[in-house]
């Protein structure tokens, strides 16, 4: 029997990374004038703030100096925090509030493993703070995902290892580092996300007596 759960926060307890690709683009377009296609969406999705603007500039073929993108970065972070007043408990993605519950009452211990520097903030306005044992600082570790740094932070936060855990994600970089991690991988999304243990379509999917049956086998 598994005894934690390490938790991405966008895209799997809400729905936060269009808040993030909206500020992005609109970062863009004041600085480049220059649009952003959908597609790059996925390439910023569960990695750290710093990691998502070289994958912009990269795109762009932009190179700007070292205070500069500090700066891009930050008057990103500042507009993203400003399109989360809009955060409710009604932002939680369908079935998560209950497969909290559940962990809860099995006596699972609860750590998020974000790359969002704002994770606080965010359980905050979701009401979910309470449920949450740990919160691994991704400031504090030493790689972003696709490395495990950040997984094995949040389990060790509970006082586990993280081959006592499980992680949820639902993007290839995060699964990744679940499985670099030594954590029980549970994805939430497509087929793109086949390299984790198991996988769900969506949250509202997520059965815990699934999980613990693949997790004791």
């Amino acid at each position: 029997m598994f005894k934690g759960a390490l938790f991405d926060l966008d895209g799997v307890i809400a729905d936060t990374a269009v808040f993030h690709f909206a500020a992005w683009r609109n970062l863009v377009k004041k600085y480049f004038d220059a649009d952003l296609p959908d597609e790059l969406e996925e390439k910023t999705k569960g990695v750290s703030r710093e990691d998502s603007l070289r994958v912009i500039l990269d795109h762009l073929h932009i190179s700007v100096p070292s205070e500069e993108f500090s700066r891009l970065a930050q008057e990103k972070n500042e507009a993203y925090i400003e399109a989360l007043d809009v955060l409710t408990p009604d932002y939680i993605l369908p079935g998560i509030a209950d497969f909290i519950q559940t962990l809860q009452e099995k006596g699972i211990k609860l750590a998020l493993a974000s790359a969002s520097k704002n994770g606080p903030i965010i359980l905050e306005k979701l009401g979910l703070a309470d449920a949450f044992d740990a919160i691994a600082d991704p400031a504090k570790v030493a790689a972003g995902k696709p490395a495990p740094d950040i997984f094995k932070a949040a389990a060790q936060g509970l006082g586990l290892a993280p081959e006592e855990c499980i992680g949820v994600e639902d993007a290839v970089a995060g699964v990744t580092a679940i499985n670099a991690s030594g954590a029980y991988s549970v994805a939430v999304g497509g087929e793109e996300l086949d390299h984790a243990k198991l996988r769900f379509e969506s949250t509202a999917d997520l059965d815990f007596d699934k999980i613990t049956e693949a997790f004791n086998s």
